[in-house]
Parts: C-alpha cells; structure tokens; sequence
C-alpha cells in the first residue's frame, strides 16, 4: 500500500485486511485535537508504543500515524485513502486531492517575514532578493506571477526559519504565522501574506472505499459542528415567537413545542456556543423564561 513505508509500519498486518487507511499527523500542535476528532468520528483504535499504525474497532479502518507534511503526498498518490492535514500542506505539495471539509482548527498564515530595521514594507521589495523559507514551491509560484523574470533567490530550510536573516543567509523569510509571537522575538515583522491556511479533511480522488469515507466525512462534519454549537431551550410568550425566532434562526428554524400553559410555548434552537451568553440577554428581554444551554457532543444534517 505504501511507497515509503512509515516507520515502524509493519505492511503484512495490512496484507489480508481491506481497511480504509487514513492518515493524522503523528505529533505536533494538532495531534490532540486530530485525536478528539477521530473519537468524536467513532474511530476507535489503541495506537501501540512507538506504533504509526492502529486498526479501528468495529469499523474496517485503519489509523496511519505519519508527519503532517507528508499525509498531502499519501493520499495524493494513493497510498492512503484519506488523512488530516494542513492547506498550506496540500499547496505545497502540489497535491491532486480532494478537500472534503475545512476543520476550523489551526488558522494561520504563510507570510513574508522581514528585519524591523529593514527597508522592506511588502513583498515587490524583496523580488530579486535572497527568501529562506520551508515553503519553496508556494513561495516560488508567489514571485513567478508577481514578476515572470524574477530572479529571487529561494533557499529551502525545514526549521528555525526565522534566525536566517539576523545569520545572514536571508533578506527575509516566509514562514507560518499564528500568533506572532515567534516572529516578533526573532526581530521580524510580517510585510505580506501568501494564504491563508487551516486545517482540511482530504481524500484520493480514486480511493476505493468512496461510501467510507462519505461515512467518515459526515461524521467529522457532525462531530466538528458539535464543538461549535450548543442547543438552546427556553418558553417564550406565543406573541413574541417572530422576535424569538430572529434571534435563534436556529440550523433551518427553531423547534416550537405546545406547552399547558397556552400563552407560552417552548422554543429549542441550535446556536453557536460562543453567542449564548448574549443571546441568553436578548431572550430574557423579551419576556424569555427558564432559558438554558444544552451541550451537544454530535449531530447530522
């Protein structure tokens, strides 16, 4: 199944099972996260001491443990039928996937990162100049369509990007950027943006078990939007229904339930959990009553 083989990967466990392989990073800032959602998708595994892979129970998948930069390329060449990587990943492989979903989890930036002290305030003043960077091919395609005849020189590095301009080897960088903080303690400042990048669900585009992994994708999807949203309940005076609709729309319209009491009804409606403390005010204002927040660990639309 693979071309290069992960460490530690024995292939002939893989030799009589049919399992989908799906591909996580390994370790990094997101392997966490990647585990919540694998469990919050019900794919279960116990993942072995110094293992990269993990079969599923009861599902016929297999967990491949691999380092983000290469889970574009496997799924890309069909080693692997779907994984969780970064777009900035998938850009710069160059890899022919298909992006199922955006996981609205690390956001950040591919930027150009040059000395405070400089004279560079956006990247025309850096074409013909000297990039270090981990991002050569984006970086590249960035100064082709900025200028056909550039002559920039672009040197690939895969750590510590941001030290190359105070040792010289740089007149800037384009690296990641989430916070900045890196970036500011290394004397740098951001003079311009390539994309934009989070972290996708990707699949082959002619992976064999298509109804898998549309399963596996409405699971993500589900499990995701649950992270995102809460249910909110509340009994509302029936001359009021228009305004509390307004406020919680809900995910098509909100569920009204008749209750004893024929002057009020129950409203229960999905919302984003960061709006329910204002949302909870407007509710109480007009005339809302025993408004409670319910928090959901899945869902399907």
């Amino acid at each position: 199944f693979f071309v290069d083989k992960p460490k530690h990967a024995n292939m002939s466990e893989f030799e009589d099972v049919d399992n989908l392989l799906f591909a996580v990073p390994k370790k990094g800032r997101l392997y966490e996260k990647v585990c919540k959602i694998l469990q919050g998708a019900g794919l279960y595994y116990v993942r072995e001491h110094r293992r990269d892979i993990a079969m599923c129970v009861p599902e016929k998948v297999t967990i491949v443990f691999l380092p983000a930069h290469d889970i574009a390329t496997y799924v890309s060449s069909g080693n692997v039928d779907m994984g969780i990587t970064g777009e900035d990943i998938v850009a710069e492989t160059d890899a022919d996937v298909d992006v199922l979903a955006q996981l609205n989890m690390g956001h950040c930036r591919v930027a150009f990162q040059a000395p405070k002290a400089s004279n560079i305030r956006s990247p025309n003043d850096l074409l013909n100049k000297r990039i270090v960077t981990s991002f050569p091919v984006i970086t590249k395609k960035f100064f082709d369509e900025l200028d056909p005849n550039h002559t920039t020189s672009i040197r690939y590095v895969t750590g510590s990007v941001e030290i190359a301009p105070s040792l010289g080897l740089a007149d800037a960088v384009v690296d990641l950027v989430e916070t900045g903080t890196t970036m500011k303690a290394a004397g740098l400042m951001e003079v311009g943006t390539i994309m934009e990048t989070q972290t996708v669900l990707i699949s082959n585009k002619h992976t064999k078990h298509k109804e898998l992994v549309s399963k596996i994708h409405e699971r993500v999807i589900g499990y995701i939007t649950a992270t995102q949203n809460t249910m909110i309940s509340y009994n509302c005076p029936k001359n009021r229904l228009e305004d509390a609709a307004r406020i919680t729309p809900g995910h098509e319209a909100p569920t009204i339930t008749l209750l004893h009491n024929e002057t009020i009804v129950s409203v229960t409606a999905l919302v984003k959990t960061k709006d329910v403390p204002l949302l909870m005010d407007e509710l109480k204002e007009i005339g809302a009553q025993s408004i409670v927040s319910i928090p959901i660990t899945n869902c399907r639309f």
